[in-house]
């Protein structure tokens, strides 16, 4: 096992203006499974990479055990790789593609088949050692290419989105056994996708990444309970987390965010609504996921059943409140360009800029369980508690309460 070190990575490639990764530091300790997460293009192929020595960093270094990886000659680092398209030799046998990297080197003829049985009973495709790739499934060629890189007994796993071409069917009970594989061989893994399920089920800890830059990085029940920015709330969570532009409005009786067609009055008295009165009218965004009917008179969000999906165990109501959805803030790259303002009792505030136009309503997600349901059409009031209201400055940063 290796502990692996990230300390300021930063890569440019040559002709491009921007990083693909910039200034990221990452610590993932000896047998430590880390997940990458982060939407097409936000540099997560990059950074794995970096980490294997294929690429060279622009600035910082990656450290295996605190040793330089470029110091490291390739046969030293002793790093495993697994690609989301298999890449297994077609001509072959699942036999003799998961030995192919011994039978090029120096091992003894007998110590590789060894080595290959045990590989293949380690992810379970003993029964497919005769076959070849294009007599399997998508998930047994995964499996194969899984046997492919520990058969190596690699001190680092990399593994670059390898669910992305497994049948939804099977992903998930490949995505078990890679756990349950690690796991028991303890081998310092780190994981690339852009799948939040994969992250939050698979990860010991998960690195969310933006624009190339890291967000936050953490266990996964922390990082989707505690967002540290916007990005991270809104990127996490299913359904969709729903972002709305809000004001902050105190007087000496009660402190309200204002969402232009309706406030929400919060609790007087606790703690953590007095810290945002210190923020009189400043402009934020109001992130919410999921949440339930209302069912008394308390904090509440109301509005008109645009949507209903019904996934059997529950319905998911999407509820248009009237409020002024808020898009993601614009990368300081990116174009941007100045949205309408919006008129609140309070007054004006102005949207923020975005690099796409807003979603079409302000909606919330309501959670209404089975066998109770609503429709189209219906007025649906959602409870919001305290606990609910993830609040976030014009910069994506998020504000503690």
């Amino acid at each position: 096992m290796v502990a692996i070190a990230v300390r300021a990575l930063t890569k440019v490639f040559d002709g491009a203006g921007t990083p693909a990764v910039e200034n990221v530091d990452l610590d993932v300790a000896h047998g430590e499974l880390l997940v990458v997460l982060g939407p097409t293009g936000s540099g997560k192929t990059t950074l794995l990479r970096l980490i294997a020595g294929v690429e060279m960093p622009t600035h910082g270094v990656v450290l295996f055990d605190g040793v330089p990886v470029a110091d490291l000659p390739a046969r030293e680092r002793n790093v495993a790789m697994v690609f989301h398209t298999y890449a297994l030799y077609p001509h072959l046998t699942v036999a003799q593609n998961i030995g192919f990297a011994l039978r090029a080197g120096t091992e003894d003829p007998g110590d590789v088949a060894a080595r290959v049985a045990e590989a293949a009973r380690h992810v379970g495709v003993t029964e497919l050692l005769n076959r070849y790739p294009g007599h399997l499934s998508g998930g047994q060629q995964q499996r194969v290419a899984m046997a492919r890189a520990l058969v190596r007994r690699p001190s680092v796993l990399l593994l670059d989105e390898p669910m992305s071409n497994v049948d939804p069917v099977v992903r998930a009970e490949v995505r078990a056994e890679t756990v349950s594989l690690v796991r028991r061989l303890g081998v310092t893994t780190v994981y690339v996708t852009h799948d939040q399920s994969e992250a939050m089920s698979m990860g010991d800890q998960v690195a969310v990444l933006r624009n190339g830059e890291l967000q936050q990085v953490g266990p996964p029940s922390s990082v989707y309970a505690d967002p540290a920015t916007l990005f991270v709330a809104a990127f996490l969570g299913t359904p969709r987390t729903s972002l709305l532009e809000a004001a902050i409005y105190a007087d000496d009786a009660n402190v309200v965010l204002d969402l232009g067609s309706q406030v929400l009055t919060l609790p007087a008295g606790d703690p953590r609504t007095e810290a945002l009165a210190k923020r009189h009218t400043e402009r934020v965004t109001l992130a919410l996921r999921a949440l339930r009917p209302a069912t008394s008179p308390e904090m509440r969000l109301t509005g008109t059943v645009r949507r209903v999906e019904n996934l059997g165990h529950e319905m998911l109501a999407h509820v248009d409140t009237g409020a002024v959805p808020t898009p993601m803030p614009t990368p300081i790259s990116a174009p941007a360009r100045r949205a309408p303002t919006a008129r609140t009792e309070y007054g004006f505030y102005p949207v923020y800029e975005a690099q796409h136009d807003p979603p079409p309503a302000g909606e919330v997600v309501v959670r209404i369980p089975a066998p109770a349901g609503v429709k189209v059409g219906e007025e649906l009031g959602a409870a919001v508690g305290l606990d609910d209201v993830l609040l976030f400055d014009r910069a994506g940063r998020r504000i503690r309460l």
